[in-house]
């Protein structure tokens, strides 16, 4: 899929659910997220019809309860939702980014030589 839709926070619960389960009737999505969330059926059948309606999940023809499907990756929807914060809040600058981030958080040195192997596998990879 060439374009990833905009997922609002709402939507990213219901996508879990679908991560998760798929397929999965539209009645269940509502029974696990109702308790988790407190949100009414009404409102969760709305996420559920956005999201169809940005092509995001698919709702199998002709089936009587609806099972649904997701249509994009958790892991395009992740790595859009990193490209739209890392634009978002640094203007595209992943230095910057790890740079606030190391600066704000004491790093383990467990967690220091976990990122040191981290970019050294990245050199490796030509990035």
């Amino acid at each position: 899929m060439n374009k990833i839709p905009k997922i609002s926070d709402s939507e990213w619960q219901v996508m879990k659910v679908l991560w998760d389960k798929a397929p999965i009737t539209s009645s269940e999505i509502v029974e696990i997220l109702k308790p988790i969330t407190k949100w009414s059926s009404t409102t969760i059948y709305t996420l559920l019809s956005r999201l169809v309606n940005k092509k995001a999940v698919r709702i199998e023809a002709g089936s009587s309860p609806y099972i649904c499907y997701p249509v994009i990756s958790r892991e395009e929807c992740r790595k859009q939702e990193r490209k739209s914060f890392l634009n978002k809040v640094y203007d595209g600058s992943l230095n910057l980014m790890l740079s606030n981030f190391i600066d704000e958080h004491k790093l383990s040195n467990e967690e220091i030589e976990e990122l040191k192997s981290i970019l050294d596998k990245s050199k490796g990879n030509g990035r």
